[in-house]
């Protein structure tokens, strides 16, 4: 298979897990900054881990070294000839390749518009000094994005006061970087249902850090409630930016305002994470041994003759692996060249799939 496939499946199983332990054990406390940590990192490691394995797998006898080379097609040809090509899978996994790259630009591209959107906007509505723009072409009453906070003309001078110092918070928390890196990560996860959910979990955090913020500096409940009620029915704000009136997150961060701060001893269910971790990564580095190629002849073990060179035992493992000149391209260029079709098989329309072994003398 496509090695980038096989990443971002590896990846986004990786990712799948993770939110599985910040949904159940953590997405519930008032650890906010614990919680944003987690899924920053949450979402690294899913990127990072595909490339670590432990252990190879092999369904021939110990001792023998296997590696699986895919991609060779030989075919007998219309015209009864010899012909022989390279492919990098089969028609299926091309389809998939191409579905899967056209979603990755398209979401990039939108990605694009959205930040170029901003910067149009900072660039005609700035002001010299101030990191206020005002504006009335949107409806929702203020976001935060780029070190910037974005108000909307229409309000009052209370909302606007409050609803700065919420939006203020955002940019003390550099929470828009965390957005840039989410929906980056999106762009090239856009088919995994998880890197959503926690793309969401995320600002749902900013939020409540926000939020927090204010009620600490002497905002009432009530009141801070009062005014996010009135505006829940305004947005319309861009999605590279943190908006106040979220409509989706507005009855959580009412709840979360009112709910009992979480002891420091819950921090201590980030070590569930260790083992989801662990037993993720044993179970993609073994997928290799838990299926098995079909049709696959019984094995044969290697001997000194098979190798040309009698009295000499062949080493089954060395420091450095030896490797064909010029790559494994060349490799299967070379197999797809010097494979012959048999003729009984042409004659009788007979195709299927050849395990070949071979030593590597010295």
């Amino acid at each position: 298979m496509n090695a980038l496939l096989v990443y971002m499946l590896k990846s986004a199983i990786y990712m799948a897990a993770f939110y599985m332990v910040y949904a159940v054990l953590l997405s519930r406390d008032t650890s906010y900054g614990r919680n944003r940590g987690f899924i920053l990192f949450s979402i690294t490691a899913s990127l990072v881990l595909p490339f670590i394995t432990v252990g190879h797998g092999s369904f021939l006898p110990d001792g023998i070294i296997t590696r699986w080379i895919s991609g060779v097609l030989v075919s007998a040809g219309r015209t009864g000839g010899q012909g022989h090509e390279t492919a990098t899978g089969l028609p299926w996994l091309k389809i998939i390749n191409a579905v899967y790259l056209s979603g990755v630009i398209l979401y990039l591209l939108k990605f694009i518009f959205d930040l170029m959107n901003l910067i149009f906007l900072i660039a005609r509505q700035r002001n010299a000094g101030s990191r206020i723009i005002r504006f009335s072409a949107f409806s929702t009453p203020g976001f935060s994005a780029m070190g910037y906070i974005f108000i909307n003309s229409r309000l009052t001078a209370v909302e606007e006061e409050e609803i700065i110092r919420h939006e203020r918070n955002h940019l003390h928390k550099n929470h828009f970087i965390d957005i840039i890196f989410a929906e980056l990560v999106k762009s090239f996860h856009w088919f995994n249902p998880a890197v959503y959910l926690f793309n969401r979990s995320l600002r749902a955090v900013h939020e409540y850090q926000a939020d927090d913020e204010c009620l600490k500096s002497g905002t009432t409940v009530t009141g801070y409630q009062s005014l996010l009620l009135r505006q829940v029915l305004k947005n319309g704000s861009l999605n590279l930016s943190n908006s106040f009136s979220n409509p989706s997150l507005i009855r959580k961060r009412m709840l979360m305002m009112t709910k009992r701060r979480t002891s420091s001893l819950a921090n201590m269910k980030l070590f569930f994470a260790i083992p989801v971790a662990g037993l993720v990564l044993l179970l993609v580095s073994s997928a290799a041994r838990m299926i098995p190629a079909p049709n696959m002849p019984p094995a044969k073990e290697i001997t000194a003759a098979d190798q040309g060179n009698p009295g000499t035992e062949p080493y089954v493992s060395v420091d450095v692996m030896p490797v064909f000149p010029g790559g494994d391209e060349a490799l299967l260029k070379y197999l797809a060249t010097n494979t012959r079709y048999p003729e009984n098989a042409k004659k009788n329309g007979i195709q299927g799939r050849v395990v070949v072994r071979f030593c590597v003398t010295e």
